[in-house]
Formats: C-alpha cells, structure tokens, sequence
C-alpha cells in the first residue's frame, strides 16, 4: 500500500469503534481481527523499525516499548502488543535473514491433530514449499530438537507460525542464543488451520542476498559455550591425565570394566558431556568478550566458533564444572532418580562413588582456574579463585539452610527467609560466572559491588519464575511441583501462602506435609490453597519487584557494551516473566 492510500486506511481504522482501547484487562496476546489493520499495523512496525540499530542485539524492553508507541499512535488497545511485538521483531530481522541461504533456515510449524492423515493441507503445502526451497522443517513446539540444530550449528534463520502464547515459548532460547527469526502468529489460538497464508507465503520467499551479515554475537558464543562439552574440545582443554578407555568405549560395561585409578576421572569426564543449558559458561564469555571485542591476539577457535583464550575458556568450563558437582551431590540429597534422562550418579555407580565424583568435580574446576596462572597472570587467577571460593560457600549455604528446613518440624517459613535462601542458592553461579569473565578481561573496578546486587536480583527472579513454571506446566509438572513443596522444599509460593492464608487454612496447609491423602490429592489441595492465598499474583510481583532492581542497576553500569549485556541477560534469563504468574493464576480461577 503506498503513501496516502495507507494514511486513509489508518483514518478510517482508528475511527472504527472495535479498534479504540480497550480495557487494560484484556490480555496482551489478542490478534487484530482483520486482514486489513493486520497489514496497516505491519506496514506502520515496518516504517517504526527504522529507527532500530540493525547492528545492536534488540532487547525485550526496548521491543516492547517500541510496539506500545505504535498502537498509541493508532490508538488501539493493549491487548494487541504481543502481536506487534512479533512484527517489529521481523521487520528488526528481516535484513539479516535475507542475507542467510535458504538451506539454513528452518521453518517452524504447529503441531496439529491429523487423525493419521498427515499434516492438515494447509501446512501441508507450506511444508511441501519449503522443502522444495531447501529449508528444514520441525515442530514448534519441539524445543529440545530446535536447540540441538541451533548449538550443531545446522540453521542460521528460523521462520516460525504458531499461536503468540507457544511462539513466545519456542523463541525463549531463540532469544537467548539471538538467531534472527521471522514469525507469523496463528490468528486463533484454538484454531490450528487459521494464519495468514499471505504473509507465511511472503516470508518463504525472501531471497538471499549477497549482503554480508555478522552472525549474531551472543548466538555464536552459546555455541562456543556448548561446543566446549563436546568430546574432542573437552578433552582438549581438559586432557585426561590417566590412561585408558572411556565410559562410552567400554560397551555397556560400567565402571567396572575401568581400571580402578582411572574411573573417577572417566566417569566425571563422561557427566560433563552429557547435556546442560551452559547458560553460565556463557555468561562468561559473552562478559570477556563484551570488553576485548571479536579480535583477540594469540587466541585459539573451534569449528568457527569465536576467538577466545583457552584460558578464559578454562574459566568458563570451571563455572559448569562446579555447577555439574552441585548437581551430583543435590541429586544425593533430594533423593532424585534421573539426571539429563539417565540414572543419577548415584544410582548408576553407588553413593559412596558420586560423592567421589561429586568432590573430584569440585577440584577439577580449581585446577583449571589455578594452572593459567602463566597466562592470564598470577593476580587475575588468585582474584577469580577467590570469586569462585565466596560463591561456592555460599551456595553450600543455601543448600545447607534449605536442608535443614526440609527436615525440621517446624514448617513455618517467612518470605525473606525464603528469599534469603534463594539469593543463597541461585544468585552466586550468576555472580562468580559474570566477574570471572569481567576479570579475565581486566580491573573489576568500582562497579563490582552493583554486579553483585544485580546477580543477586537476577537470580531471585529466576528462581521465583522457575517454580511458577514448575506450576503451569503439564500435570506431570505439577504434581512434581507439588511433591517437591511437600516434601520440605522451601519456596517462596509456600511462604507468601502461610503468611497469606487464614488461621485455619494455613494449619490445613501445614499438615498436609504428613497427610496420608494421595499425592495427587494433596497436590491439587496445596494448588487450592495457594489460589487462595493470592500466591501466583504475588510471585510474579516479586519477580516484576527484582527485575526492576536489576535493570536499574544495569543502566547505571559503564561501558555501553557491559550495560548492553546486562540488559541482554535480564531479557533473556526471565524472557516470560510477567505471563506466568498471569496464566497460572487463570488456570487455578483465581480471584
């Protein structure tokens, strides 16, 4: 549409009564209801996207505050800011995805009910047409798949149609690892067969161009983060000083078939391996790198992945080596049967063996820091085993304070106890990940004490956000979650509910713990109760309260490339935050 044409449009658009705003109840992820103010919207998201700098990574908040100017100019409701959201964010894309061959990129399509008749005809063509163009394609929902493809380096470009709600989920990491995506959002989220042909039409056929394009700077470090796991890189940066075969080349056998001396060393290599988001080895090398840029001399790379030292990559790898031993010895404590789809530890190889592992893990990762004393400097090193030191008592802390709790008779908890432990137990992997990629890189300075607050902030909020997720999930996760408070976890939601229910529900809600009701019944009481108690609503404000605090900080920080960072990681690590306390409040009917 051009010039004036469009401007009658938006006249007569903005005077008709269903486009004037709506009430702030409404929720945020509605579709516009017609064709028409669909494409006048992608046209005025287009002309906005102008003033995005296209070599900057593009924030959630400022996305977010770009769609709600462009509906105030239009006048149209809030409800519709999901949807503009996902506009502006193709039109901030759609350069460098045109810059991307068609082979690598993956187009994402719902899963639909087909009744064993293959994919309803409507995707049926978009998958045939794809296919035919070269490019991949999986389901949105398939997150684990998606990722895969993503740190195999397979794709460089996602083009994905799935109801708002699910495309915000699927892109979740998508956001963390800033691979450009294009999307078009089913028009009903009931309605797998409804979206705009036009426009999935339009996207499959943007053609490359010769234009050269940076990949994104945080996607090419997640991938280097991962790829320091895989078993060639690991063995490299961390050579096996014993003898002998592997886990994997022993068929089958355990750890028997090891010799004896070499089976710690075996069998910790071969959990290190085995899966993990390495969001804070990541965290480490996007800090390093935010304060050296892409070129570094005397630097080593693998398979493509950026130039970074292998010692600050040592660094990093200690950072998820010490979180790989918490691992081990949480699984112990919480009883836990299964670990990245397979037995823990200590149900593979004994208790007394994963303590082992568990301890062997913890001095590995001193060893990697401490031995690049030749290369990064005796003081760098000393000043990083001292973050990693306070971190790890802390976190033994926490984990020592939550045990405790667990098994005392007493189950009353306040909030900021609860808060206290989760400072205690999250907070400190995000400190000692972002200061020792700070400090690989030079001086801490001044701002090291509001990084701390900030990691603090950030990590309160992530881990409030991963027990509402624990809630909304499927029932399986609920009753998980529910098996989890009652077995003597201390969370947040169960302390806003003791403080927040009456006399007599709250005595309900104690002895509930040593009820001999079945699980799922006590589990579906607790949810009841904690409805009541307003739980959900105010969780999610603790997380809005704490990342809040963070980006404030954040702004305060210097350099721009640091603050940029920071910002990136509120974004990403609670990408969803201000949903979930929302839909799980709506699936409990709460008032």
């Amino acid at each position: 549409m051009a010039g004036n044409s469009t401007d009658f449009q938006m006249e007569e658009l903005i005077a008709k009564p269903s486009a004037r705003m709506a009430s702030p109840a409404i929720h945020r992820m509605q579709v516009p209801e017609s064709l028409e103010l669909r494409n006048v919207l992608r046209h005025a998201c287009r002309l906005h996207a102008e003033i995005f700098d296209l070599s900057q990574p593009l924030s959630r908040r400022e996305l977010e505050t770009a769609a709600r100017q462009v509906l105030v100019e239009f006048q149209l409701p809030e409800c519709y800011v999901g949807w503009t959201m996902v506009v502006l964010s193709n039109e901030f894309w759609r350069e460098r995805v045109i810059s991307i061959p068609l082979t690598r990129r993956l187009l994402l399509l719902p899963e639909v009910s087909t009744n064993g008749q293959g994919r309803q005809s409507g995707f049926a063509d978009v998958q045939i047409q794809a296919e035919s163009l070269g490019m991949k394609v999986l389901a949105a929902e398939s997150s684990p798949e998606l990722m895969q493809l993503l740190f195999d380096n397979s794709i460089e470009a996602i083009v994905g149609v799935a109801s708002l709600d699910v495309l915000e989920k699927a892109l979740e990491m998508i956001l963390l690892a800033g691979i450009p995506a294009l999307a078009v959002p089913l028009l009903s989220k009931n309605d797998a067969t409804q979206f705009d042909s036009e426009w999935v039409e339009e996207l499959l056929n943007v053609i490359p161009s010769n234009r050269h394009q940076h990949e994104p700077e945080y996607a090419a470090l997640l991938r280097s983060a991962r790829a320091m796991f895989e078993p060639a890189e690991l063995i490299r940066l961390v050579p096996r000083l014993r003898k002998g075969p592997s886990l994997a080349e022993v068929n089958g056998a355990g750890a028997s078939a090891l010799e004896p001396i070499a089976a710690t060393e075996a069998i910790a290599h071969d959990f290190l391996a085995l899966g993990g988001k390495y969001a804070r080895p990541f965290i480490t090398l996007a800090a390093f790198q935010a304060m050296n840029g892409d070129t570094i001399p005397g630097t080593s790379s693998f398979r493509g992945q950026p130039q970074i030292p292998d010692a600050v990559r040592r660094v990093a790898l200690s950072i998820e080596i010490f979180h790989k031993a918490s691992l081990v010895h949480d699984d112990i404590e919480d009883a836990d049967e299964f670990r990245y789809g397979r037995p823990t530890l200590h149900r593979a190889h004994g208790l007394p063996t994963a303590i082992n592992v568990g301890d062997y893990l913890i001095g590995l990762g001193y060893s990697l820091v401490s031995r690049e004393s030749s290369t990064l400097g005796a003081d760098v090193v000393g000043d990083i085993v001292d973050i990693l030191a306070d971190a790890h008592l802390r976190l033994s802390e926490g984990q020592g304070a939550e045990l405790l709790w667990r098994d005392a008779r007493n189950k009353l908890l306040s909030t900021q106890d609860a808060l206290e432990i989760y400072a205690l137990k999250t907070s400190p992997a995000f400190e000692a990940a972002l200061l020792s990629g700070l400090r690989c890189a030079g001086p801490l300075g001044e701002s090291q004490s509001r990084l701390k607050e900030f990691c603090r902030h950030l990590g309160i909020a992530f881990q409030i956000l991963n027990d509402l997720k624990d809630w909304q999930g499927d029932q399986n996760n609920k009753l998980h979650a529910g098996l989890d408070t009652l077995g003597g976890r201390p969370t947040v939601l169960w302390a806003l509910a003791i403080a927040g229910l009456p006399e007599t529900r709250r005595q309900e809600l104690l002895q509930l713990v040593d009820s001999s009701l079945p699980s799922a019944e006590r589990v579906t009481r607790v949810r009841e109760l904690y409805t009541q108690a307003h739980v959900f609503t105010q969780a999610d404000k603790l997380i809005a309260d704490h990342q809040s605090h963070a980006l404030s900080i954040a702004d305060e920080i210097e350099p721009e490339c640091l603050n940029r960072l920071l910002h990136y990681l509120v974004d990403t690590v609670l990408f969803g935050a201000s949903t979930f306390g929302d839909s799980v409040s709506k699936n409990s009917y709460e008032r």
